[in-house]
């Protein structure tokens, strides 16, 4: 494969990016060029914030092509369009060959939640220590155990056994039902906007042989012993009434997705329904709850 890097200014990036789609480009991805300096943008914030932009004002656009021809044909095209104004060829290099699919695998170790619960991806054998086991490889839908969030809804799931009903709302892969489906809890229900991780939560449920039903928000119908939802402060605030009526009475919410300084907001948000606090946290991030 032969790599296309192209400089270009922000204003630019989507027409060069769509025109390298058109020249067959078999990727195109978008760097920060200033990355690492005084310079740096940050570019993508969380729901509620103004949409991201296309990309940086120094934006490096790489372009991957099957043959070292079609990276200089596209090269020399682009630089006859009135769009690539402004933008520059920084150079035509060979990629490596390399085993992806081994070095993708390589950045994906079991994952500790607790010396006797971890998840473990299919391609590694489970640590002599393991007593309960998620098996799950990385996939198109949040959560493989790798965030502090998703390790935190793990770890308050295997401290507080589980005899009743859990609605993991916001699913994701997964995992969390299947956490709370390990540890005991008779029903589980998980939901999600995204129907691609419903099919995800569906697939992960099966090969761990954990008991649940996953579909749209519209499953989750009444009120469960311990309500889940790992998603991002914003949607969490505004689902606070939602959230708050499926959870029964002496029952538990777990909340995570949240930065530390935004405690403050969540509590405020969920105090006309129950009393949050903060349960844990890790590397700036924590996990509230509460009981109803």
């Amino acid at each position: 494969m032969f790599e296309l890097r192209l400089m270009c200014p922000e204003s630019r990036v989507e027409s060069v990016s769509d025109a390298l789609d058109a020249l067959d480009a078999l990727s195109v991805s978008v760097e920060d060029a200033d990355a690492q300096t005084d310079a740096e943008q940050a570019l993508f914030g969380e729901p509620g914030m103004p949409p991201p932009k296309d990309g940086w004002q120094r934006s490096r656009v790489i372009a991957l092509f099957a043959e070292e021809s079609g990276a200089v044909q596209a090269a020399e095209l682009l630089k006859l369009q009135d769009f690539f104004e402004d933008c520059q060829v920084l150079g035509i290099q060979a990629v490596p060959d390399q085993d992806w699919v081994r070095l993708t695998q390589s950045q994906f170790a079991p994952v500790e939640i607790t010396p006797e619960f971890w998840i473990v991806p299919t391609w590694h054998e489970p640590p002599a220590q393991a007593v309960k086991v998620i098996r799950l490889d990385p996939g198109l839908a949040f959560g493989t155990g790798t965030h502090p969030t998703t390790r935190m809804c793990l770890r308050w799931i295997a401290a507080h056994p589980l005899v009743g009903s859990v609605l993991d709302y916001g699913c994701g892969s997964g995992i969390l039902a299947i956490g709370a489906s390990k540890y005991g809890a008779k029903r589980v229900v998980a939901v999600d906007i995204d129907e691609a991780a419903v099919s995800s939560t569906k697939l992960n449920a099966e090969a761990n042989a954990a008991p649940l039903s996953a579909g749209l928000p519209e499953l989750a119908q009444g009120t469960f012993d311990l309500v889940l939802a790992n998603i991002l402060a914003t949607p969490l605030k505004v689902l606070a009434p939602l959230l708050c009526a499926h959870v029964a009475v002496g029952g538990n919410l777990v909340l995570a997705g949240i930065l530390e300084r935004q405690a403050d907001e969540l509590i405020a948000a969920y105090a006309p329904y129950c009393k949050l606090s903060v349960a844990d946290s890790e590397d700036g991030w924590i996990l509230m709850s509460a009981a109803k």
